[in-house]
């Protein structure tokens, strides 16, 4: 085991995937220096220029020039800086690299990886904080994934890397400091299936990226008023772990889903959805959510504060679920 940041987790994971398959490599804005958060530094020194790429300031170009050389042969990890900017490429991700097996009926593969990072708690403003993986998750075709944890980061993009579909991961930026035990030998990680990072008896807390830290705060706060949560990281949220969910819920007997995206059309309406079509019976309360109001995600450090989600707020909303 050895310490790591979040963002030296993703460093070491790109460097194994690229050490052990040398079709794999990086692209995007200044990755060849690090990258503007520092998760490919050094990557261009070990591996080259032509495996570490920078590209022009355009996310259309990034994407398309992504699809094309996984269709090629290669497996290419595209970074977008922020998950914001994905909106310039939303072509290229959408119609392209999720259709293109589906339109050559299978004879055509795109072993992509895209890189986002994501959220807020950076005092970045609204137009580079927003978690959009609602977005995708609706999009047939894409596989869509994010971690909370350095030692889950690094084992999620071996994963993601080594599928042959393409695979969205989100980076919640606000993590990228923070370190967490790796162990030298990476776990294995198997896309769709969700991690228990808390057992419990009497409520099932479902989430994921970001808001996962924070959940595990709010589940401390609750167990010295005697509430056990159990909390779940979905980790991958296309294809999400139903089985997982739904058998927790049916020992816990409520279920409560959250999120740093806003509330309204959120992922999280999704899993609610499938646990009250799937495992009524098994609720002893309605399922409830929690997530970012429906703002643009404020400049202002008290206002974002206000805005994102927090542990306090899951305490209020476990709480009132009685």
């Amino acid at each position: 085991m050895s310490k790591l940041s979040y963002a030296k987790a993703i460093t070491l994971g790109l460097r194994e995937a690229m050490a052990e398959d040398p079709a794999v490599f990086c692209l995007g804005e200044d990755v060849g220096y690090g990258g503007a958060y520092g998760a490919t530094q050094g990557l261009r020194d070990e591996f080259g220029a032509a495996r570490v790429r920078d590209t022009p300031i355009s996310e259309s170009a990034i994407v398309g020039f992504s699809v094309g050389a996984a269709m090629a042969g290669l497996r290419p990890v595209a970074e977008i800086m922020h998950m914001d900017f994905i909106a310039c490429a939303m072509d290229q991700v959408v119609n392209q690299a999720a259709k293109a097996r589906y339109m050559f009926g299978g004879k055509a593969r795109v072993p992509m990886v895209i890189r986002a990072g994501t959220g807020g708690w950076l005092n970045a403003a609204a137009q580079h904080s927003q978690s959009l993986e609602a977005w995708f998750t609706h999009i047939p075709g894409l596989k869509v994934a994010t971690a909370a944890a350095a030692a889950d980061i690094r084992a999620l993009l071996l994963a993601a890397i080594r599928d042959n579909n393409p695979v969205i991961v989100m980076e919640p930026l606000s993590l990228y400091e923070a370190k967490d035990e790796v162990p030298d030998v990476p776990a294995e990680l198997v896309l769709g299936r969700a991690s228990r990072k808390r057992g419990g008896s009497d409520v099932t807390i479902v989430t994921w990226g970001a808001m996962v830290p924070r959940v595990l705060s709010a589940a401390e706060i609750l167990a010295d008023d005697g509430i056990s949560c159990e909390v779940l990281d979905l980790i991958t949220l296309t294809p999400w772990d139903v089985d997982a969910v739904l058998e927790s819920v049916g020992r816990t007997g409520r279920a409560i889903i959250v999120h740093q995206a806003s509330r309204r059309s959120g992922f999280g309406a999704e899993v609610a959805a499938v646990i009250s079509e799937r495992g009524f019976d098994l609720l002893d309360a309605p399922v409830a959510r929690v997530g970012g109001l429906n703002v643009p995600v404020p400049f202002s450090p008290p206002l974002e504060t206000f805005v994102l989600p927090d542990a306090d707020r899951v305490v209020t909303a476990v709480r009132r679920l009685g």
